[in-house]
């Protein structure tokens, strides 16, 4: 059970950095055709609009990814003077305290969403739909709460660290 659980989590892992990593193509070529643009005096309309809301999917697609492999911050100091079992504990504690975080900025940008409905709220120039980004926010921000809440599941139950695995993508 908790090993198709994790196979299912590692593909909307995957899904949600491909979608990160189309948007930050995305954002390149933006930057690309309006700094040209500039240069013949026609910069890109909207770019600004763009950009800032892809950066939204390029930062939380890739949320999930960096803590799946370990390339969040963290501060080792002491890690070596402890015995197995408090850092198994600290990086339960670790991994629920980042899946309460990432559940209260998406249960926050929910409700902002809600608010941006209810007032047409959009864009300044392209007039794309603010609630729309802050849809996918939350649900890739509760995609990696998830794969965080996950974690400390398998930590707590069989000591698995996935972060400690090689990845064969």
């Amino acid at each position: 059970m908790l090993a198709s659980l994790r196979t299912w989590a590692d593909r909307l892992i995957s899904l949600s950095a491909a979608l990160g990593s189309i948007g930050l193509i995305f954002v390149t070529l933006v930057i690309l055709i309006d700094v040209i643009g500039r240069g013949i005096q026609n910069p890109l309309y909207g770019s600004q609009d763009l950009m800032t809301m892809t950066l939204v999917i390029v930062v939380f697609g890739g949320m999930a990814i960096c803590d799946r492999q370990g390339n969040h911050v963290a501060v080792d100091l002491l890690e070596s003077y402890f015995p197995d079992a408090l850092n198994r504990s600290i990086d339960i504690l670790s991994a629920l305290l980042g899946a309460l975080i990432f559940v209260a900025l998406a249960y926050t940008v929910y409700e902002s969403a809600k608010i941006s409905t209810m007032l047409n709220l959009s864009t300044n120039l392209l007039r794309l739909p603010k609630a729309w980004f802050q849809w996918g926010l939350c649900s890739l921000s509760l995609l990696t709460a998830v794969a965080m809440l996950l974690r400390a599941v398998e930590l707590s139950i069989s000591g698995r660290d996935v972060r400690k695995e090689k990845q064969s993508d």
